[in-house]
């Protein structure tokens, strides 16, 4: 880099001119001529790069073959099936919770009044019991189980007497009750679970409309009764021979409801608080 040189005039100073001289040297740096023309720029203006949008689109004929369209369709098939099983899926589990509740509910109540009405249960006991003759009429106290044919099956039916009465008639008596449970057909062919509740003089037993329901839709009904050494039976009745006289210890009740595509099996034993013992 060069440096200016400056050199001091000892004559006096005419404030006309300049008090000093100052000689800078030629600049090495060259500054364009103002007049000098702009070297041509290497980059082309877009506009003469591109021709107009209007005129470089190319549209295409070319569309979907058959073949695509079908593999489309199949798989738009497969998708929909899926959804439409997992709504039926859905549907079918909410209708058998659904059910499975009814029932349940059904059956708990059913056999909630059973078990009350056999926990109250009133059984004869000597003196004033005594083994019955031939010709003598049987014991009102007793207990007898027994099958009857309904609609071709086979049904438990099991009468007993008990302190669990229920007044249907609005009627303020009272006292020990002869309760018998019994499965009856109804006129749309399906089975129902009744309970005949009436006090002293017991009548003789038959089926009556105007009997409660306990249990509807019932495919089988079973009693299973214990003597006092734990065998099981299917029947019983107190005044046989073949029991002495004796009453079962326990009842086990094994109930079935449902329809024509799902079934419900319930099952509970009740313990006797009484039971008249063998008599020789």
């Amino acid at each position: 880099m060069r440096h200016a040189t400056c050199a001091l005039s000892p004559e006096p100073i005419d404030f006309q001119k300049p008090a000093t001289s100052c000689q800078l040297p030629a600049s090495s740096i060259e500054y364009p001529d103002s007049n000098s023309q702009h070297p041509e720029s290497s980059i082309p203006h877009p506009a003469s790069r591109n021709p107009h949008p209007a005129f470089s689109v190319k549209y295409s004929t070319a569309g979907f073959t058959l073949m695509e369209i079908l593999l489309a369709f199949l798989i738009l098939a497969i998708v929909m099936t899926a959804i439409l099983g997992s709504f039926n899926a859905v549907f079918s589990t909410t209708d058998t919770l659904e059910n499975s509740s009814k029932y349940y509910d059904m059956a708990r109540n059913c056999l909630n009044r059973m078990t009350l009405d056999l926990a109250a249960l009133y059984v004869s006991q000597p003196p004033f019991y005594k083994k019955p003759e031939f010709d003598d009429p049987p014991d009102p106290y007793r207990i007898a189980g027994s099958i009857a044919d309904v609609g071709g099956t086979g049904f438990a039916t099991l009468r007993f007497t008990s302190s669990a009465h229920i007044p249907l008639d609005k009627s303020s008596r009272s006292g020990i009750a002869e309760i018998i449970y019994y499965v009856q057909a109804k006129t749309d062919g399906q089975l129902v679970l009744k309970r005949a509740d009436h006090l002293y003089p017991y009548p003789p037993f038959e089926e009556k409309g105007s009997d409660p329901v306990l249990c509807r839709r019932v495919k089988s009904l079973a009693f299973k009764y214990y003597n006092a050494e734990g065998e099981e039976s299917d029947e019983w009745n107190s005044d046989a021979d073949d029991n002495d006289q004796a009453t079962p210890t326990a009842i086990g009740i094994q109930l079935e409801i449902g329809d024509e595509s799902q079934s419900y099996a319930f099952e509970t034993t009740v313990r006797l608080a009484v039971h008249r013992k063998k008599i020789e």
